[in-house]
């Protein structure tokens, strides 16, 4: 495939009140392809003064036009916004490319899932509703209300900033609230773009903002903002506990959707060509850099060597490319500081003893000499304790450990900081159900990983965040509970007299 050269967006502005506005801030931020590493254009990196207009358009959106429309209008609205998405979908799908090199064929299946949040929350919109309460008190008449919280400020990553970012928008607008957004500036393009989504809908101006910038402007501004009601953010451990010490100093909660170090075990049963799949999807599928990637191979010893020469020889196969080519399997790393990061743990596990089966270094890509590339890496004869096996890389690097029994498997997947998620290969019902429920991890797969749904909660136990996302009760993090009470027979008696 001939690819063209290099795009360039120029100098993006932030969308703020339904256009796109001039900065006060003069820092700008490069934005960088990760499949050439070249400069294509920059965004705005947003100070306080910027926040604060985003943040005050949605307060004047949430007060004003928003609040008149009603659930089922809002319903109507996020069923137009799935449709404009879905009109969108490759020009979005293209832009995520472009933001972070995933591979466009694993893109375009995404941006067409995306809508299914959208869809699935206006179900939700019109069914907020509050209930009566019986009291002892005959002549009181008791209910409580829901409400929106307000604005919202949601913090999304550059992994997947649309996809992932319509956990949080979803929800939020059935519930009632605007929102600011504030991408990675590793990937700002795709948030940016995504406003025309919202206009081509028919949602007021102020409803959707974007502010650009960095975790340490922008982020930490929109977190400290005293109009912004609720935070949810998306990310590193370090950027999440920022967010949440910021927010909480003001009383204000927050929602963290953290990293992992999911465990994919495979027992002497499994069924193997399903688990091995399951093993290059959960790590090598968007170059290992999603916070559920499968990154702890734990194999039991009776089909270890097996699962290690089956890795070997199906991760030389893998077909690392540019991110354009519909026949690239893997696509580079997204950003110069998260290549420099998996360089670096690909040399600590070496350095730790590990043993290398597969990749280890930059891969070689055709018209790719200045990308951001990484080989897809296998080490084996990994131990628990090991760097490689405790902290996060986020990138394409699996770590094989081997395990004697059922319980070893447990104690190793549980034996880190983390607990996002984890994979259970196994053709035995009862070892499923019963690994499933010892593991301490949010998601559990069982014969499958790395899949989702609008329905199904997401989140991550220890360090791996605070709430969950997705599912029905999701909604219940935009609205506050207002209890009314009524008498229907007041007194006028005086409250101080004391009859004998």
């Amino acid at each position: 495939m001939t690819h063209p050269d290099p795009f360039h967006y120029g100098d993006l502005r932030n969308y703020v009140g339904g256009r796109y506005v001039e900065p006060t801030s003069t820092d700008r931020l490069p934005v960088e392809d990760p499949a050439s590493g070249a400069t294509v254009g920059s965004i705005v990196d947003s100070g306080a003064d910027d926040v604060d207009q985003a943040v005050q358009a949605a307060e004047t959106a949430f007060r004003g036009e928003w609040a008149g429309v009603s659930p089922a209008g809002r319903a109507r609205l996020l069923h137009a916004l799935a449709d404009a998405i879905e009109a969108e979908a490759e020009d979005f799908a293209m832009a995520e490319v472009r933001d972070n090199g995933k591979v466009i064929r694993e893109m375009r299946t995404q941006l067409l899932a995306v809508p299914k949040w959208y869809r699935y929350y206006a179900g939700v919109a019109d069914k907020l509703h509050g209930d009566t309460v019986p009291l002892e008190q005959p002549s009181i008449f008791a209910y409580t209300r829901r409400e929106p919280v307000g604005v919202v400020g949601c913090i999304t990553p550059w992994n997947s900033p649309l996809f992932l970012a319509a956990w949080k928008i979803a929800p939020a607008l059935a519930a009632g609230c605007t929102v600011v957004v504030k991408p990675s500036e590793h990937a700002s393009v795709s948030t940016l773009l995504f406003s025309r989504a919202f206009e081509r809908a028919g949602f007021p101006d102020g409803v959707f903002n974007v502010v650009t910038g960095g975790g340490l402007t922008a982020g930490q501004a929109l977190a400290a903002h005293p109009l912004v009601r609720r935070v949810s953010f998306t990310g590193s451990g370090g950027g999440g506990r920022a967010v949440a010490q910021t927010a909480a100093a003001r009383y204000a909660p927050a929602g963290l959707e953290l990293g992992g170090k999911s465990a994919n075990i495979i027992f002497g049963d499994a069924p193997l060509d399903a688990a091995v799949n399951g093993l290059l999807a959960g790590i090598f599928a968007a170059a290992g850099q999603t916070c559920v990637a499968g990154s702890r191979a734990l194999v039991h010893r009776s089909v270890y060597d097996e699962v290690l020469a089956r890795l070997e020889k199906r991760v030389a196969e893998i077909k690392v490319g540019h991110p354009l080519d519909d026949a690239t399997e893997m696509g580079p790393i997204a950003n110069r500081p998260q290549l420099a990061k998996t360089e670096e743990y690909a040399a600590i596990a070496q350095a730790e003893g590990a043993a290398l089966v597969s990749g280890g270094a930059r891969a070689s890509v055709e018209g790719g000499a200045e990308g951001f590339y990484f080989q897809p890496t296998v080490f084996a004869d990994v131990r628990p304790q090991m760097r490689i096996a405790q902290e996060e890389v986020f990138g394409p690097i699996l770590s094989v450990i081997p395990f004697e029994d059922d319980d070893e498997a447990v104690a190793i997947a549980n034996g880190t900081d983390f607990g996002l998620a984890a994979g259970v290969w196994t053709q035995h019902l009862s070892r499923a159900h019963e690994v499933a429920a010892r593991l301490e991890a949010g998601t559990v797969w069982v014969n499958m990983y790395r899949a989702n749904a609008p329905g199904m909660p997401f989140g991550g136990y220890k360090s791996s965040g605070i709430g969950r996302e997705n599912g029905v009760h999701a909604v219940e993090d935009y609205l506050e509970t207002k209890a009314v009470w009524v008498e229907t027979q007041p007194s006028a008696s005086d409250p101080f007299s004391v009859k004998a």
